[in-house]
């Protein structure tokens, strides 16, 4: 059976995009005993000399930690309580509704959802002031022990594999299970947020892979730089410059804003389009009575 398709999605990155520091800089570092400089050439380290992947690199490094090995997935949710986020976050989830409360778009049930994609720790998310204004949070996740420790990590989300969780998000499948494989094949029309119905927003070359399936399938994207460092502004430029984002602006989401202007624009249109695309629907399976004379 189809599907309404009347959800508008935004989809977002975490690290330098929600918030101007890494999560683990911000919240783990410190209480670990781990100094940032250190632990990130260590990183680099890893991957340049033993061809590290990255995202599996950074893991390997806080479980090689003693002090890190010594929480539990409750204690990373209770530092995300201490995350720091860019201006106007978490207000907007909230205030971005009422460009939905036009009775053209109430007619047509037309709703707005927020979605975080990182190659952060889910966990500590879980327990920041965001958890609550999201429908998912997808990232990187530990098991534990026996004593309750995490000991292993049980999903790694590198760079490219978070287009995986835009197919999910797509699909309707935002909780893993074995019944609905997120490979499995969903026709358009049965998708329950097709991706012209999507915005993502995202940084820096990291989110290349995300920025090409949403844009190659008629979405928007949106590269958002930290105003107080010219390489993150720099960056930004060169995704525009390369057509990977539709736009870029400062990440700054009060009202007001440029960057607050533009996702006010984007989803306003996507509600129109919706609109249309629901009338023009409706109007080719009506069958029009016969006109006298």
């Amino acid at each position: 059976m189809s599907q309404p398709q009347n959800v508008i999605a935004l989809v977002y990155d975490y690290d330098k995009t929600l918030s101007p520091l890494h999560m683990q800089e911000d919240v783990i570092f410190e209480k670990i005993g781990v100094d940032s400089k250190e632990f990130w050439d260590r990183v680099d380290h890893l991957a340049s000399d033993k061809t590290y992947e990255s995202d599996l690199a950074w893991i390997r490094l806080l479980l090689d930690n003693l002090f890190f090995r010594n929480l539990s997935n409750s204690d990373l949710s209770k530092m995300g309580k201490e995350l720091n986020f860019f201006p106007g976050i978490p207000k907007i989830f909230e205030e971005l509704d009422s460009i939905l409360s036009d009775e053209k778009f109430v007619r047509h049930g037309i709703t707005l959802e927020h979605y975080i994609v990182t190659s952060g720790l889910q966990a500590v998310l879980a327990g920041s002031g965001l958890a609550k204004y999201v429908k998912r949070i997808f990232g990187c996740e530990f098991d534990e022990d026996g004593q309750g420790k995490v000991y292993w990590p049980k999903r790694i989300i590198s760079h490219t594999a978070k287009t995986q969780y835009l197919f999910r998000i797509t699909k309707g499948f935002e909780y893993m299970n074995f019944e609905k494989d997120v490979n499995d094949h969903v026709p358009e029309i049965e998708r329950r947020i097709p991706f012209r119905n999507m915005l993502y927003i995202g940084d820096g070359p990291t989110d290349v892979p995300c920025f090409s399936v949403i844009t190659s399938r008629g979405g928007k994207a949106l590269a958002v730089y930290d105003a107080s460092s010219k390489h993150s502004f720099e960056t930004c430029m060169s995704l525009r410059a390369a057509q990977r984002v539709d736009e870029i602006a400062e990440a700054d989401y009060r009202r007001g804003t440029h960057l607050r202007r533009i996702i006010e624009y984007i989803v306003y249109r996507m509600a129109e389009q919706i609109v249309a695309h629901q009338e023009m629907e409706h109007d080719s399976r009506v069958i029009h009575a016969p006109k006298h004379g």
